[in-house]
């Protein structure tokens, strides 16, 4: 039952409404007792008050020798309060008059220890209030010593605390009740409130249960995109977009790479079987098929190489060898190393690297990378035409740019060209025909750029040609590696 995070939520409100409820009701039980007894003692004295003012008034009227009792009495019959007693003693602790009858036909044994220890109290004692037992109810009593004609006396005011009782054990009872009643209420509603508020995230781990590989295409209902909750399922939702187009570039990424492995290997094992179906051939024709093998035994080494590169940079594992050198220098030797390539096919290949270019740097990957280039761009170059690449220093970084003339690639297709195994029909055609590469080149270019902390761009191309250019910070302190998406 606890591991529901609707029950948990419950009981963890309802534990916290019964403490705040407990500790509101006691703390106003203690208030409201305190200001009672307070005003209970404002009252006694204030109507001591009252009492003794008629009896100096009656005393000052009388003229007889008894005009001291005579007052008392006459106060006594004037103040009629309810539960409220008023005892008068005399210097020696005996009753002089008391407003209950009773008690004066009875002398002191109403009052017994009341009376004895009141004696010397009131105004000389350190609290002339105190709470008592008389008539076996609690009662206060308030003894408050006045002197009138030649004697002292000690007037005590009895007044019961029965209705102050009654209104603290129907507050008690009060609480006893409504407490328990409100926490069951709130019990239920906090209840109802978390299952309802928890229903989204139910229907939520119902649906993402039933979502597979096979229908990845499925989102999570949202009910309200601004509550937390919407935030949750428009957040699993964009990552169920990331990982359906993860997929879909895995099963892209199969299937091209299905397609660019199928062609070599289909021609090693055509030639093989060519070349053993004979039970005698010449040398030169055993050579022409040998040669024929080595061609695609190299190309199909070359994806493969490709491959292992790029699944080695998905996985961040592809560490930077840093070496300090001129970048100008790599450049110019590998304008060099092309220029064969580009002579065999009647192209032209200037290099314009002027000035210096030190860089700490991957020498290897990014010897890679700039071969890569000038081997697409004298690729998809015809015959005839001119292959530029320059450099050049801008702000605090290099700039590389590879420039061809060749027919360029159409606009709609410019967005895909950094994509693994994309190539244009036509530049497809071409390559195939020249025992081009799987469209693998400018995928792992871009990213030896980027983990140099650089871009690689298309910067322009038309039917004049194309140009990418390479843009690479002057300081390669401590490049980030990082980690291919599949979409290239």
């Amino acid at each position: 039952m606890f591991d529901s995070v609707r029950v948990r939520l419950t009981m963890w409100y309802t534990a916290v409404l019964t403490l705040v409820l407990v500790v509101m009701a006691v703390s106003t039980y203690f208030v409201l007792r305190r200001d009672s007894a307070r005003r209970t003692d404002t009252a006694i004295a204030e109507i001591a008050e009252s009492f003794l003012t008629t009896v100096h008034a009656e005393v000052d009227d009388s003229k007889g020798a008894d005009g001291v009792r005579a007052g008392i009495e006459q106060a006594n019959s004037e103040h009629k309060y309810r539960d409220t007693v008023f005892v008068v003693l005399d210097d020696e602790g005996k009753m002089v008059s008391s407003s209950d009858h009773e008690l004066q036909s009875d002398s002191q044994g109403g009052l017994g220890e009341i009376l004895r220890e009141a004696n010397g109290q009131g105004e000389r004692g350190a609290n002339p209030f105190r709470t008592v037992r008389f008539r076996g109810q609690s009662t206060r009593r308030y003894a408050r010593h006045f002197s009138i004609g030649k004697g002292n006396y000690t007037l005590l005011v009895l007044q019961s605390l029965h209705r102050q009782q009654e209104f603290l054990e129907s507050l008690t009872t009060a609480f006893a009740l409504a407490i328990p009643v409100a926490i069951l209420l709130a019990s239920g509603g906090g209840y109802f409130l978390a299952r309802r508020s928890l229903s989204p995230v139910v229907e939520m781990s119902s649906q993402a249960g039933r979502i597979g590989a096979d229908n990845l295409h499925e989102r999570l209902p949202v009910k309200n995109a601004q509550d937390e909750l919407g935030h949750l399922a428009q957040a699993f939702n964009h990552l169920l977009d990331r990982l359906d187009q993860s997929f879909e570039h895995q099963r892209r990424f199969m299937a091209d790479a299905s397609h660019e492995l199928r062609t070599p290997v289909a021609i090693l094992c055509g030639e093989a079987d060519v070349a053993l179906s004979q039970p005698a051939r010449s040398p030169e024709a055993y050579r022409a098929s040998l040669e024929i093998l080595q061609v695609e035994a190299r190309r199909l080494k070359h994806i493969v190489e490709d491959l292992f590169t790029l699944t080695r940079a998905d996985a961040g594992q592809h560490p930077l060898t840093l070496t300090d050198f001129y970048l100008d220098e790599l450049v110019t030797e590998c304008c060099r190393s092309m220029r064969t390539l580009a002579t065999a096919k009647q192209i032209t290949l200037n290099c314009n690297a002027l000035e210096e270019m030190p860089i700490r740097a991957d020498e290897a990957l990014l010897r890679h990378m700039i071969v890569n280039l000038l081997d697409n761009a004298i690729k998809y170059t015809p015959p005839g035409g001119r292959v530029s690449v320059a450099c050049g220093v801008r702000d605090s970084q290099y700039d590389i740019t590879f420039s061809d003339t060749g027919e360029g690639i159409s606009p709609e297709l410019q967005p895909r060209i950094f994509e693994r195994f994309f190539r244009a029909d036509k530049a497809r055609s071409r390559a195939e025909s020249d025992g081009g590469g799987a469209g693998l080149g400018l995928s792992i270019s871009q990213w030896i750029v980027q983990a140099h902390g650089g871009q690689l761009q298309l910067s322009r191309s038309d039917q004049n040609g194309s140009t990418f250019t390479v843009s690479l910070p002057t300081s390669v302190a401590q490049p980030l590696i990082p980690r291919l998406s599949s979409n290239r």
